[in-house]
């Protein structure tokens, strides 16, 4: 299988970045689990310029959305992050050299720093509720919904305003057309935001021009 390009951007991009489990298979098990990788995301954000807006950690996948703070950051980051959640993960369970932990490497989807950043942190942090697991969204521990402004000094402020309702906003049914947004742009790796920025910040992490679908034109040489 190719190797994936490594993500190389102008800085200021937003990023909602996520990875599940290798065959879906169970990432978390027990308490201890959440907890081991919540401390390791938070070493991370020590070791790297990043900053951390939001998480969700389900029993097998997780949610991040972070700003890195240069064009190679964020590899780097998501890197060190799983590579020492994978090692922790076999040792725990006396597995090393017993396959992947993950499924293969992270998406990352950029995300518009407007409304559709609200509307993302607002799937990100309700997920656990969506998945049934909790009754209310801020109930889910290992969620930053739960613990900002109690033990997660480490997140950084928002690229724009948080509701003074937000715990409520996130607890509420979101359109159906929101998340089926949200779903497509993970599923086919592709900005979620307004067109023009879609197109844009699309250009530039492809470092080219759009290419016009369908077959290029013939070149007719003199004779």
């Amino acid at each position: 299988m190719p190797r994936r390009h490594r993500l190389f951007f102008e800085t200021g991009l937003v990023f909602h970045v996520l990875n599940r489990g290798a065959k879906r298979a169970v990432l978390f098990h027990e308490d201890d689990d959440y907890d081991s990788f919540v401390g390791l995301l938070r070493a991370a954000v020590s070791r790297f310029k990043v900053a951390v807006y939001a998480y969700c950690l389900m029993p097998n996948h997780w949610h991040v959305v972070i700003a890195p703070g240069s064009g190679h950051e964020l590899s780097r980051f998501m890197h060190w992050l799983t590579v020492m959640h994978a090692s922790h993960w076999h040792v725990k369970r006396d597995s090393v050299g017993q396959g992947a932990v993950y499924q293969g490497r992270f998406k990352a989807i950029p995300v518009g720093t407007d409304h559709h950043f609200l509307r993302l942190v607002r799937y990100v942090e309700r997920n656990a509720m969506q998945a049934g697991i909790v009754n209310r969204a801020e109930d889910w521990r290992w969620s930053s919904l739960s613990r900002r402004g109690i033990d997660a000094c480490w997140l950084s402020d928002w690229p724009v305003p948080r509701p003074d309702d937000w715990i409520d906003e996130v607890n509420a049914t979101p359109p159906p057309a929101e998340l089926e947004a949200i779903r497509t742009a993970v599923a086919h790796s592709v900005p979620f935001g307004d067109p023009a920025w879609r197109l844009s910040v699309s250009t530039q992490l492809r470092g080219r021009k759009p290419r016009r679908r369908g077959r290029p034109p013939r070149t007719v040489l003199n004779k």
